[in-house]
């Protein structure tokens, strides 16, 4: 058997590199032996929606949390759903980074309220936010909302307030939004899908 001299190095090298990491204690038998734990074996699996776009791809979430009482488990983990059948698994881009916006510090969590002429905003309850609306809307309401037209005809119409729906929302949950607004006499409504 004839060694090149380039032959003769490699074979020295590996020598040399495999008795070090036997001094060293690093027994590859036992290192391949051994068995990793699936990242995703202790986690919560919650499926979702994606917020961006108006496809509304299914989302598969991993959270960590032991679910006690007064603690938030944290997301460590976003993959489509292979059930789902719009993806079918899979994820855009946007889709694909949504655990760094959902663990993102510059997320916007609560509800806040700048006051006219001011410029600061400053943060409020959920009642006080859903209140505020509420009372905006049902004033807006009395004072622009048309029972009658000029010809004497009901239309019970809503004109200066218009709506946009979520595209991403179930038919069901789609239905209802459209009975709610059409209710109130709003015939500006709209859908994420179109904008």
């Amino acid at each position: 058997m004839q060694v090149t001299r380039r032959q003769f190095f490699r074979i020295c090298a590996a020598g040399v590199g495999s008795s070090s990491l036997a001094a060293l204690g690093f027994a590859p038998g036992e290192a391949l032996a051994e068995v990793r734990a699936f990242k995703l074996a202790r986690t919560t699996e919650t499926r979702n929606t994606c917020p961006y776009c108006s496809v509304g791809c299914g989302l598969l979430m991993y959270s960590l949390g032991d679910n006690a009482k007064n603690t938030r488990g944290k997301i460590i983990h976003v993959e489509g759903d292979p059930d789902h059948p719009v993806n079918r698994g899979t994820l855009c881009p946007k889709g694909a980074g949504l655990l760094d916006f959902v663990n993102s510090p510059h997320r916007l969590q609560y509800p806040q309220y700048r006051a006219p002429g001011s410029k600061e905003w400053t943060r409020i309850s959920w009642d006080d936010a859903f209140s505020r609306i509420a009372r905006l809307m049902k004033d807006d309401r009395d004072k622009h909302f048309i029972a009658k037209n000029d010809k004497g005809e009901t239309v019970n119409r809503w004109l200066s307030t218009g709506f946009l729906a979520a595209s991403a929302s179930s038919n069901e949950t789609g239905y209802l939004t459209y009975k709610v607004v059409r209710s109130m006499g709003i015939l500006g409504f709209d859908n994420q899908a179109r904008v």
